[in-house]
């Protein structure tokens, strides 16, 4: 029995960054793609697993109705947002990851894009996720959803229409994005209202996440000039403490003393501009960063 037991153990061990993975870009959440995670595992561990014919398919399907449940329930409960709700940053500084964060770091997406997948509903995103971004057959998909296979395709084909008018970074390079960056933190330092404008879309989407409880939350702010002027305003004083980071495997900013970071700042590029930064402070969402 104990040798049963350490070999699905093993086994689920090698799946686990993949359904990690798929975890975190249906929930944008890093703790609560683990708690998924952890949930697969203890229904395996319950299970027949002699009657498993393809455990990354069944532990796939388990993953994805469980991150289901979650985003229904995180849905119901959003209405209790003041200000805009970002997704749980994956950050990178100074080269410093965790073992298990690495897998998530190699293969991240955006937060843009992450944000994108917040306006589907939560069966748009299953669908889109497991079809678009790992392959996951649309019967297999439709078994999940409880919906014929066509249902199911219509589901993607709703998410991909809705991702593919988004500005993702696609087009930038890492260099490139940061040297927009390295251009606006200068510009917020010096006060340099005409430097912002210069590297801001002039469509630009300004969202701030502080947490569901922070009664000083704001919407989104658009436009380069009503940015500009934001962030010059609120930020320019918090400039100086700033730092390069990469921000879901693009370039990014963290805010804070070494090992006391108060903020994550991520940027999304577009056509050769800033089209949108996203600032999170929520404290909950920062606890994981230790630098």
């Amino acid at each position: 029995m104990d040798t049963d037991h350490d070999w699905l153990a093993e086994q689920f061990d090698g799946l686990r960054p993949r359904l990690r993975t798929i975890a975190y870009r249906m929930l944008g959440s890093v703790s609560d793609s683990d708690d998924a995670v952890q949930e697969a595992w203890l229904r395996l561990s319950r299970a027949d697993s002699a009657a498993v014919e393809n455990l990354a398919a069944w532990l796939t399907t388990v993953v994805a109705r469980v991150c289901l449940d979650m985003l229904r329930a995180r849905n119901a409960r959003r209405e209790e947002y003041i200000g805009s709700w970002l997704p749980e940053p994956i950050v990178l500084i100074d080269d410093a990851a965790s073992p298990e964060d690495e897998v998530l770091i190699a293969d991240s997406v955006g937060l843009a894009l992450l944000v994108v997948l917040e306006t589907l509903t939560p069966s748009e995103r299953l669908s889109f996720v497991l079809h678009d971004m790992f392959g996951v057959p649309f019967d297999e998909i439709a078994a999940i959803l409880d919906r014929s296979p066509d249902a199911a395709r219509q589901l993607a084909s709703r998410g991909r229409r809705r991702v593919q008018g988004a500005p993702l970074n696609a087009e930038a390079s890492l260099d490139e994005q940061r040297e927009l960056v390295d251009a606006f933190l200068a510009a917020s330092r010096n006060g340099d209202f005409e430097g912002l404008i210069a590297v801001l879309d002039p469509d630009v989407v300004f969202r701030v996440d502080t947490g569901i409880d922070d009664l000083r939350a704001r919407g989104p702010v658009s436009g380069a000039a009503a940015v500009a002027e934001r962030v010059l305003a609120r930020g320019r004083p918090l400039a100086g403490l700033a730092r390069p980071a990469l921000v879901n495997g693009g370039a990014g900013l963290v805010v804070g003393q070494p090992g006391r970071p108060f903020a994550v700042v991520g940027f999304t590029v577009a056509n050769g501009r800033i089209a949108a930064i996203d600032l999170i402070t929520d404290r909950e969402k920062l606890s994981r960063l230790q630098s």
